[in-house]
């Protein structure tokens, strides 16, 4: 009863009804005033689970920071649940952000990224002492020096914040010290070094995501904790980080080998804008032309991951994809270690596609040669696939511009979720 009455006063409070604004700190704050409320009314992860159906049934009668607050409540509900100690690691590449990673008032498209990470965690895990964290920022090689300025921003200890809400107080002079747990790693220092993890890579220019993000995951898992999960995930604020716990949870209380945040399932809570939305069912249908192991997942490109450390090494060895189709090539060595041993969560996302520095590359193209690439290497030749493969090598960039243009109208109308199945559409409907 006191969870409805809460969802019922959200609703009538003109303040949620806002547009949410991911670079506004007020609505980061107030999602996470409304979760920790959910979390404390609620009983256990049953009723937010609940709340989490009732919501399914009409989401657009509730506002998004609503929706992303029920999420975060669950996965600190979870958390709560947890009585193992656990180490989480969170990854992400940065590249040209040297505008999100500033605040609003020091940029119009600023998301202070970086600091509101910190504060993400900070608020799923203070409360636990058996649940700790750090942070890995990998600079992908970015010509603004995206790297360095997240240096600066951690070693600027007038960066104060109130130990309640986590929001930046200039009254309290509550000092919080984050550098200690957060690492600002530098792709060109590994190739320069030589290291293995980032071989083939002779330069940074080589790397798009790939070769940083997995750089990052091996250095966090050099710690060698129990129960240690490896989470990489995006540089902007698309997933609020309080998600983890969904992830997390799999993982040590499930025994999976890795868990995989999903915008494509029944209760996942997405806003996406720009017009990639044909674009990306088509890629969906061709990888899983190719890449059969994976067909139970749909969402290979949300970044919002984890995966159990141990299996780290051997899934990072010898990778053939070092840029932006990397996910799967770790999904798909992870399958072939243990089949059906990757999960897949509905996880509130919010596109930030203002500033994205993939949204102008497009590299749908290139993730698909990745992926034949993966086919040819790791899988059994099969005439479905080969078919696909060819077709898809020997694409020009005009080529697939034009079947962009022209994509199937079953394929247009179809749910990726059916892809596994649903192969009507051979090379030869392609063929424009």
């Amino acid at each position: 009863m006191a969870l409805q009455l809460l969802l019922s006063n959200a609703l009538a409070n003109k303040s949620y009804q806002e547009q949410f604004d991911i670079t506004d700190s007020w609505h980061w704050n107030y999602i996470e005033t409304l979760a920790q409320n959910l979390y404390e009314q609620a009983k256990n992860v049953q009723e937010l689970d609940n709340i989490e159906t009732e919501i399914t049934k009409q989401q657009s009668k509730y506002p998004m920071m609503l929706q992303i607050a029920v999420k975060v409540a669950k996965s600190k509900k979870i958390i709560s649940e947890i009585k193992q100690d656990v180490h989480i690691s969170i990854i992400f590449a940065v590249y040209k952000e040297h505008q999100r990673i500033l605040t609003k008032e020091e940029d119009p498209l600023g998301e202070n990224f970086l600091i509101r990470k910190i504060l993400q965690m900070r608020f799923l895990t203070d409360e636990f002492k058996n649940i700790c964290w750090d942070m890995v920022v990998v600079d992908d090689g970015c010509p603004e020096g995206s790297g360095k300025i997240a240096e600066q921003i951690l070693a600027k200890k007038q960066y104060i914040f109130d130990e309640n809400l986590g929001q930046e107080n200039e009254d309290n002079k509550t000092e919080y010290v984050c550098k200690n747990n957060v690492k600002v790693l530098f792709l060109k220092e590994a190739i320069e070094q030589n290291l293995p993890i980032i071989r083939p890579l002779e330069n940074t220019d080589q790397s798009r995501k790939g070769g940083s993000v997995e750089y990052g995951m091996h250095y966090a898992t050099q710690q060698k904790k129990e129960n240690h999960v490896i989470i990489f995930t995006d540089a902007d604020l698309s997933t609020h980080l309080g998600q983890s716990g969904l992830l997390v949870n799999e993982i040590v209380k499930n025994n999976k080998k890795a868990a995989v945040g999903s915008r494509r399932e029944k209760k996942s809570v997405v806003v996406k804008k720009g017009t990639r939305n044909t674009r990306g069912k088509l890629f969906i249908y061709l990888w899983k032309r190719l890449i059969s192991p994976l067909n139970y997942i749909v969402d290979t490109q949300c970044g919002f991951k984890a995966f159990d450390a141990k299996i780290i090494p051997e899934i990072l060895e010898k990778t053939i994809e070092k840029q932006f189709a990397f996910d799967i090539e770790l999904l798909l060595k992870t399958e072939l270690l243990e089949k059906n041993s990757t999960e897949k969560l509905p996880i509130a996302w919010y596109d930030s596609e203002a500033a994205s520095t993939t949204t102008d590359l497009q590299p749908y193209l290139s993730m698909l040669k990745a992926t034949a690439a993966m086919y040819r290497k790791y899988l059994p030749a099969n005439t479905e696939a080969d078919s696909f493969a060819n077709f898809i090598e020997n694409l020009t960039e005009n080529d697939w511009q034009k079947l962009v243009k022209n994509v199937p109208q079953k394929i247009a109308d179809a749910e990726p979720a059916t892809f596994d199945k649903f192969n009507e559409i051979k090379v030869e409907d392609l063929l424009v």
